[in-house]
C-alpha cells in the first residue's frame, strides 16, 4: 500500500495552541477533524492514520519543539519506509500575507527554522505547502507576532485557506505534488478588488 506522511509544523502545549506559529497544527487538526480521526501521542509526535482511496495517510505532529522539527520527520519516514517524495510539511510563512498559500516541490527554508532542522537531516527534496501568516509586526518582532495568537478576525480570512489545505492534501496523496501545485497554487493569491 502507498504510504504518505504530511507533518504539519508547530509547537507542543497549550500556551503555543492557537498561535501563528502552529499554523501546520491546526490544519491537521482541520484535516482530522473532517475525516473524523483523533491523534495519539507517539514517539517525537501526535501522530493519527487514515486512508484515502486505499492509499495510507500518517498525519505527524512533531512534539519536538520547532527548531528540532526534522527528528521528528525522519524517524517517522525511517519508521514507515516512507519515500521522501510523499511527504508533504505544512508551515507559517511571514513573507505571504495572512491566508496567501504557496505549494511548492522543494527549495530553500525560506528562513523558516523547523522546514530548516528538516532539511539539514533529510535534504530538500520534499513538498511543502506554506501558509502565509503576515508580517504586520516592528523591526526585531517577529519571535513575538509568530507566537502570537490569531484573533477571531484573522481566523475568519484563515478558514477558506484551512479548508482548501484539507483539499490540497487530498490531492497531494491522490496526484502528487506538480498536479497539486498546477492546480492550486493560483488560487493561494488574494484577490485585491474589494
Amino acid at each position: 500500500m502507498d504510504k504518505f506522511l504530511i507533518c504539519g509544523l508547530g509547537n507542543p502545549g497549550d500556551e503555543y495552541a492557537g498561535t501563528r506559529h502552529n499554523t501546520g497544527f491546526m490544519i491537521l487538526d482541520a484535516f482530522a477533524k473532517a475525516s473524523n480521526i483523533c491523534f495519539e501521542d507517539k514517539r517525537y509526535g501526535f501522530v493519527a492514520n487514515t486512508s484515502i482511496k486505499g492509499r495510507k495517510v500518517i498525519l505527524l505532529k512533531p512534539t519536538t519543539f520547532m527548531n528540532l522539527s526534522g527528528n521528528a520527520v525522519r524517524y517517522w519516514l525511517n519508521e514507515e519506509k516512507i519515500d521522501q517524495s510523499r511527504l508533504l510539511v505544512i508551515s507559517d510563512d511571514v513573507a505571504l500575507p495572512l491566508g496567501e498559500f504557496r505549494l511548492k516541490a522543494g527549495g530553500s527554508n525560506g528562513g523558516h527554522n523547523g522546514l530548516g532542522h528538516i532539511i539539514q537531516l533529510i535534504g530538500d527534496n520534499y513538498a511543502r505547502l506554506r501558509v502565509g501568516v503576515g508580517n504586520d509586526y516592528p523591526r526585531g518582532g517577529q519571535v513575538d507576532w509568530v507566537l502570537g495568537r490569531y484573533s477571531e478576525d484573522e481566523m475568519k480570512v484563515l478558514q477558506p485557506t484551512f479548508d482548501l489545505s484539507i483539499e490540497m492534501i487530498k490531492s497531494f496523496v491522490l496526484q502528487g505534488i506538480n498536479n497539486t501545485m498546477n492546480q492550486y497554487n493560483r488560487l493561494g493569491k488574494r484577490k485585491n478588488n474589494g
